[in-house]
């Protein structure tokens, strides 16, 4: 009988080592092939023509599982432009097969940390992943040139190494880093053009998030579809002006109800740093009641809500987020998280919603 025992052990474990040798290999393969389909087919060439709006970041500067920074993906037709470029906002891109190689331009809604500190990051994957023979337009407000400025003098060294490392044909030193493209805030009720092309075009308008100057946001209009980006914000008959008419709308919202919750909770711990940072937030930012306000008044197609504040680990917590916003506006609301896609296909009117991560 021990004999058998041992024989039968022996058989068990040749089997194991076997059996981990074919999982492996199964692993490898399934890997190379993942790999290959995702450089194969990127999501934006199985995107129809239209414009299509995928948040690359739905949060804040809280940490929050489901949401990276601030950072909205538009493509307009074979275009590719990004909103804002909040931390881990590269990654949700790259997770969404969004080539960062073909992304044509950047443009930033204000020069808060949380809404430009993956911008760094953006710059490199575009540089490595497409090889452009030039740096990364990066739109914005007076003040842009000193973002822009930064981020090139931080990532010199590291530009350098590259372009030893890999060659000047794979990288080319011309592409590297960003170039600066300021325009002017325009005055309340008054368009900025930014960006043009034969069925493209992009304006800035003024918003309200004091004390930061300048803060816009954005009107894409491609081939009869539209979306307005509010950037930070807030309650702004600005943004209610832009936004008439438009097929979606992607507004920034903070839960006040939610917010007292951690001021209370800064408070019972004695954390009065905490308690006064969640008092202040409250003076710049709109509610979503506030934005569904907007929504409804602009009569605006859809209501997508982005740099969600503060973070919704329950879903519970989401019905406190929505209390009310059915109340007042009576069209699609999405509460975005990374990820969240919405489909709007050329000189139509049908819009979808999905999630691609």
């Amino acid at each position: 009988m021990k004999r058998i025992a041992i024989g039968i052990l022996v058989i068990a474990m040749a089997v194991g080592a076997v059996s981990c040798v074919f999982r492996k290999q199964i692993a490898l393969r399934l890997m190379e092939r993942v790999v290959t389909a995702n450089i194969e087919s990127p999501l934006i060439d199985e995107l129809p023509d239209g414009l299509h709006v995928l948040l690359c970041g739905a949060g804040s500067p809280l940490a929050d599982a489901e949401r990276s920074g601030p950072c909205v993906a538009v493509i307009a037709g074979e275009k590719l432009f990004i909103f804002d470029s909040g931390s881990g906002s590269s990654r949700v891109l790259a997770r969404a097969r969004i080539p960062q190689g073909r992304v044509d331009a950047l443009f930033l809604t204000h020069f808060h940390s949380d809404h430009i500190d993956g911008i760094g990051e953006l710059m490199l994957q575009r540089w490595a992943g497409g090889g452009r023979p030039t740096p990364l337009p990066i739109y914005g407000g007076p003040g842009v040139e000193q973002v822009v400025d930064g981020f090139n003098l931080a990532y010199t060294p590291d530009v350098g190494y590259r372009v030893a490392h890999h060659g000047e044909q794979t990288m080319p030193r011309s592409g590297a880093g960003a170039v600066a493209k300021p325009f002017v805030v325009p005055p309340p009720g008054i368009p900025q053009q930014v960006y043009s092309d034969a069925d493209t075009k992009i304006v800035a308008f003024r918003v309200e998030h004091p004390p930061i100057e300048p803060a816009v946001g954005y009107r894409i209009d491609y081939k009869g579809r539209s979306v307005v980006i509010s950037g930070d914000t807030n309650k702004s008959s600005n943004v209610e002006k832009f936004a008439e008419g438009v097929d979606l709308l992607v507004h920034e919202a903070l839960s006040r109800e939610l917010v007292a919750v951690l001021n209370r909770g800064a408070e019972s711990a004695g954390n009065q740093r905490l308690v006064k940072i969640t008092a202040d937030i409250l003076d710049y930012h709109a509610s979503p009641i506030e934005a569904a306000e907007i929504a409804r008044d602009a009569k605006v197609g859809a209501l997508l809500y982005y740099h969600i504040v503060p973070p919704l680990p329950l879903a519970p917590l989401e019905d406190v987020f929505l209390e009310g916003v059915s109340d007042v506006y009576d069209g699609p609301v999405i509460v975005g998280i990374d990820g969240t896609l919405v489909r709007m296909p050329a000189d139509g009117d049908a819009t979808e919603f999905d999630e691609v991560l």
